[in-house]
């Protein structure tokens, strides 16, 4: 059992001032090798290729998850539905929620089919200094978190407070992520979204008079999404950092003599990674071996880390496939014609979202916001609110192709192919 420090410990904060910390089990938690690695991963993965400052890590991404719920649990202590023995769940709940994420965490995840909440649960409930810590409260008490974290707990509240359509972990990473892009787009009112936040039966609620505030909140996160989270340049790099672990990938099945081993990938290959493998996998790491693959024989591996490492981009169009569904067989075969490899240098890539959405039974689980009315009854947000109402279950979808523009300039290229993959690109 832990008990309150004998001083405050607090962590100077961009986006928060200070970040305070009272709790032996949160401090404890901060110091284990499992949490201290979330410094090398960066929050936005590619993302600092498009906006130089976006270079902030998951490390601070989740002090500020838990400095964000460690305000929630004082402003819900004393209410009648908030039980105080939750308070240090929440906290380490808000604390560990995203320390399974690996490098480039996104991409990484598409290529090699891992999750980061069941590396999360694994680290949580393996032979981990997390666990050990964990341990120290009750037996039970990591099991309690990880199924906070994967959503299977019968805690709805807690629940609610980390993950639904307005929790501390979206609060907390709009804000950042916004502070360190540059952009405005991600601006809300937080101190007033927790002024008026409420824990009413199995979910946080919010009294109607913080309407505007939450409509603030919501326009806010659209806007990051498609003006940070999906900008086109971000997504190239994603693409081009995708199709260098899908060539290792590749080459590794088919025996090719690396001058630089994937050493760190080999269990990742081999589909029998360890708990201790996925620890060891950082940006750091990575970055290393892209480095290293420029040095390579293979053209194909020795070119994306190039372009990867120094920003050479591929080129993007608008290009929806249900209707260029003809286009896409040509322009493979005239890009194999020129020499260049289709399968890693012509890439369709769609990104979609749902900003808000009421509860729809039987699609995925999409708890809506409820509303606090003076007369103590719970309303559905966009039964009051134009704004939310306007975009409530609309969801957007964008389609790019990627392709190297060099391609269209290479005089290596034979004219007529590339006169016909110049033709195919610019048709609308």
């Amino acid at each position: 059992m832990f008990t309150t420090l004998h001083e405050e410990k607090v962590f100077k904060d961009p986006v928060h001032r200070y970040i305070h910390v009272r709790d032996g089990l949160i401090w404890e938690l901060i110091g284990t090798k499992e949490f201290q690695r979330l410094r090398r991963i960066r929050q936005l993965g590619t993302t600092s290729f498009t906006f130089h400052g976006a270079e902030h890590s998951r490390f601070n991404h989740s002090l500020g998850v838990y400095e964000i719920t460690r305000r929630m649990t004082e402003i819900f202590s004393g209410k009648a539905d908030w039980n105080e023995d939750d308070r240090l769940l929440a906290l380490a709940v808000a604390l560990l929620h995203d320390i399974g994420h690996g490098p480039f965490s996104h991409s990484f995840e598409k290529v090699f089919h891992t999750d980061h909440e069941e590396w999360t649960r694994r680290i949580i409930l393996g032979d981990t200094e997390v666990n050990r810590i964990l341990r120290k409260m009750d037996r039970c008490f990591p099991q309690a978190v990880a199924d906070i974290i994967e959503k299977t707990s019968t805690n709805k509240l807690v629940s609610s407070m980390i993950s639904s359509q307005i929790d501390a972990d979206r609060m907390d990473y709009l804000l950042r992520d916004a502070y360190y892009t540059g952009v405005s787009y991600g601006q809300f009112d937080l101190e007033r979204i927790l002024r008026v936040m409420r824990p009413k039966n199995d979910e946080v609620v919010i009294k109607a008079s913080g309407m505007h505030a939450v409509e603030d909140y919501i326009m806010s996160r659209y806007q990051m999404y498609w003006q940070v989270y999906f900008h086109p340049v971000t997504r190239s790099s994603e693409v081009i950092l995708s199709k260098i672990l899908m060539r290792v990938k590749d080459l590794q099945e088919r025996g090719y003599d690396f001058k630089q081993k994937p050493l760190h990938f080999l269990s990742l290959f081999a589909g029998e990674i360890t708990l201790e493998d996925y620890l060891r996998l950082d940006e750091s790491i990575v970055h290393y071996y892209f480095q290293s693959w420029q040095e390579e024989d293979d053209p194909i591996l020795k070119d994306l880390c190039n372009r990867f490492l120094n920003r050479r981009l591929f080129q993007y169009i608008e290009f929806h496939p249900n209707e260029r569904m003809k286009d896409w067989p040509k322009l493979e075969a005239l890009f194999a014609k020129a020499g260049v490899d289709p399968s890693y240098y012509l890439v369709m890539d769609s990104s979609s979202d749902l900003p808000y959405d009421v509860y729809r039974p039987g699609e995925e689980e999409r708890l809506p916001i409820h509303l606090l009315m003076p007369d103590g009854s719970l309303k559905e947000l966009s039964t009051h609110s134009d704004v939310v109402e306007a975009i409530s279950g609309k969801k957007r979808t964008d389609h790019k192709l990627y392709y190297p523009a060099d391609v269209l300039t290479d005089t290596r290229i034979d004219q007529k192919i590339r006169d016909s993959i110049q033709s195919l690109l610019t048709t609308t």
